[in-house]
């Protein structure tokens, strides 16, 4: 998976946040709240700005997965100017039913894109070994983001590993507080700041259990916190929070995970996977 493809340079930044140096977030933050300048202005003068090198600007596009400031600024310039209002249009009282449809399908879509495209390969490839080297995997998360690691728990349990997850925030708060060295927890939060999560967050780390985070904030105190990050893309529009078209993208992100896992499993994962599912037809007529 890319780190960066030529269209998706702000998503990039996004993502990749929480792993910048101290100025590579001062750029970052710069790009964030003035992508226009970018546009106008010639590496010289947003490294005069900034007062930093221009060599430091060129590592950041480079470091964003560009081969330099110009092609960085051509990509943003797509980005910014050409909204692609036909992928992501806002709803309106006015439209019909078939509009709204295809508008939240394609926000769907969006979403899925620009998670795909920031989805670091190494991280995501040290986010599968720790699941496949621990003795048990929990899936953590709360409101919709309960569900996810609900969803993730059903997939997993497909797996042989020893894996679960609870809905209910005093469950999850016990649970973790059994969890060993040995063991790795996935956290689920849209926005990485939710209290009762990161109460468990610090149960966990208190027990030295190894965590992995999926999240639409870099810079985050879920973030801050955790060993590893896998991060979403979502923005909101109308009638529709963000929170809501990232939870399909972190669907997506543990089916990758999943899917990943039981091909490196092999043999063991398909007896795994057959066992299921010869007990599950037992429920067939």
């Amino acid at each position: 998976m890319n780190n960066a493809q030529n269209h998706h340079g702000l998503a990039s930044i996004r993502g990749n946040y929480g792993r910048f140096s101290d100025k590579e977030k001062k750029i970052a933050d710069y790009i964030l709240h003035n992508p226009q300048n970018i546009i106008h202005h010639t590496i010289n003068q947003v490294a005069d700005e900034l007062n930093v090198a221009e060599s430091t600007v060129f590592r950041f596009c480079k470091r964003i997965g560009f081969k330099g400031y110009q092609a960085f600024k051509i990509a943003l310039a797509a980005e910014i100017v050409t909204p692609m209002n036909d992928i992501h249009e806002k709803i309106s009282e006015g439209d019909n039913i078939g509009t709204v449809s295809e508008k939240v399908f394609r926000s769907n879509i969006k979403t899925l894109e620009d998670t795909m495209h920031i989805i670091d390969g190494k991280i995501f490839e040290r986010a599968v070994e720790m699941i496949l080297e621990a003795e048990r995997v929990e899936f953590f998360g709360n409101g919709g983001s309960a569900l996810v690691a609900l969803d993730a728990y059903h997939k997993f349990i497909r797996s042989g590993l020893q894996v679960s997850s609870n809905l209910e925030s005093h469950m999850q708060r016990m649970s973790a507080s059994q969890l060993t060295d040995k063991d790795v927890a996935v956290l689920i939060s849209h926005s990485g700041s939710t209290k009762d999560l990161l109460d468990v967050l610090q149960t966990l780390k208190g027990k030295g259990v190894k965590t992995i985070s999926i999240t639409n904030f870099a810079k985050s105190p879920l973030t801050k916190e955790v060993e590893l990050s896998l991060y979403t893309v979502a923005e909101e529009i109308d009638y529709r929070s963000e929170a809501m078209s990232s939870r399909i993208a972190q669907l997506s992100i543990i089916d990758a995970l999943y899917t990943n896992v039981m091909i490196a499993k092999k043999e063991k994962g398909r007896e795994a996977l057959q066992n299921m599912r010869e007990a599950m037809s037992l429920k067939r007529l």
